[in-house]
């Protein structure tokens, strides 16, 4: 869980150390594709939720939760928020993800989370953060392109 709690503590910081006031933040690359405010909303959705799915299986067995992305992002109007403010709780946001897994019960890190919408699909704690991790890559390859 070390290198996972760095990757996420290193990406972080590659990402607010950037010049952020030089990105389009606005711009949709086609209409039905999300901005780069868009998509750190998403991350914002993505941290919540994966942020319920750490602290509650360190005592849950099983646990299930799931959400309809593309809905949460469009509920929430992050495109019409300010940047800074989208940029701040996802910063807030990961790390207390952080502090969760610095602390995270080595005997539930195998645990399994059930995260499949239509059909079960589990995974261990362990996996789950590192998805998460190559999942929050994806994305900021697209707003910053580096990962």
């Amino acid at each position: 869980m070390k290198e996972t709690i760095h990757a996420l503590a290193t990406i972080i910081d590659d990402l607010l150390t950037r010049d952020l006031q030089a990105i389009d933040w606005d711009t949709k690359p086609a209409s039905n594709k999300w901005s780069r405010k868009e998509i750190m909303g998403h991350l914002i959705d993505s941290a919540q939720i994966n942020l319920q799915r750490f602290v509650r299986c360190t005592y849950q067995d099983g646990f299930k939760l799931v959400y309809d992305q593309v809905e949460w992002v469009q509920v929430q109007h992050y495109c019409d928020e300010d940047i800074n403010e989208i940029l701040e709780l996802w910063r807030l946001l990961n790390f207390q993800i952080i502090r969760v897994w610095k602390n995270y019960p080595q005997d539930r890190l195998t645990m399994q989370c059930d995260n499949g919408k239509t059909e079960v699909s589990l995974h261990t704690v362990h996996w789950l953060a590192t998805d998460y991790v190559e999942h929050m890559k994806g994305h900021l390859a697209k707003v910053i392109d580096t990962y």
